[in-house]
């Protein structure tokens, strides 16, 4: 089972979880850490804490997701049951250059999550990095805190979907939705990229439009699996976007 939503505490966490967690102090996150490396080792998961880190190793998202996918092949090798990483993400997030690459490989890094036995837990300090800052960050993220992000888009196992966008998107959201988009770069199956909005609570019309504008900047068109009932489905049966497509789940 995978995880996702908003969370005040790391318990009952799986091995295929991706948890953005920001914090004030880092006496408050030592604690969280050591929550999730116990329970990782109590399911016989190799655990592994990653501390000040060098902000070039984001540089290439992709090499980096093959790095820790070969860490979890070993560990499997080794007899355990996945990989378990926890890390202080601040150091190689503290310009705008870094943030967006480092963004790029979180959802890169959730793909692989997402059908392979590893969960990670990336912290942020918001009092270094600023609210919009850790928002932007804790908002690839399938699982963040409580609090930190308006929205989520991260990655799902399931076949044919490129993404999942959860949570709300309100004026406010609209650039950090932008950002996401653009980082994550998804993937078109058939000539349309399908998210999974059924934890979509609420989008404004214009961020609404501004997906679909992204979308149809790539050559593709926009499907969104709703559930029946959705405000978003009422939403873009108004608007009458001839490239937006509304899928029942």
């Amino acid at each position: 089972m995978r995880h996702s939503g908003f969370v005040d505490t790391v318990d009952a966490l799986g091995g295929h979880d991706h948890v953005g967690w920001v914090f004030d102090d880092p006496d408050e996150y030592h604690p969280v850490v050591e929550r999730f490396l116990a329970d990782g080792r109590a399911a016989g998961q190799q655990v592994m804490f990653v501390a000040d880190g060098d902000p070039t190793a984001a540089a290439d998202p992709a090499a980096q997701v093959r790095t820790y996918a070969r860490a979890t092949e070993r560990a499997l090798a080794d007899g355990y049951t996945g990989l378990r990483v926890a890390a202080d993400a601040t150091p190689l997030v503290r310009t705008a250059q870094e943030r967006a690459a480092f963004a790029r490989y979180e959802f890169l890094m959730d793909v692989f999550m997402a059908r392979r036995p590893m969960s990670g837990l990336c912290g942020f300090n918001r009092s270094e990095l600023g609210d919009e800052a850790v928002a932007e960050l804790a908002g690839m993220h399938p699982v963040a805190r409580r609090g930190s992000t308006p929205l989520r888009l991260f990655a799902t196992d399931r076949p044919g979907v490129a993404a999942v966008l959860a949570g709300e998107v309100d004026p406010g959201g609209h650039a950090q939705l932008q950002n996401a988009l653009g980082r994550a770069e998804l993937p078109a199956d058939g000539g349309v990229v399908t998210l999974d909005a059924r934890e979509l609570t609420f989008i404004d019309h214009r961020a609404l439009i501004r997906l679909v504008e992204h979308v149809r900047g790539r050559g593709a068109g926009t499907a969104l699996l709703v559930d029946p009932g959705s405000p978003v489905a009422r939403l873009a049966g108004l608007l009458q976007l001839g490239d937006l497509r509304v899928v029942m789940s």
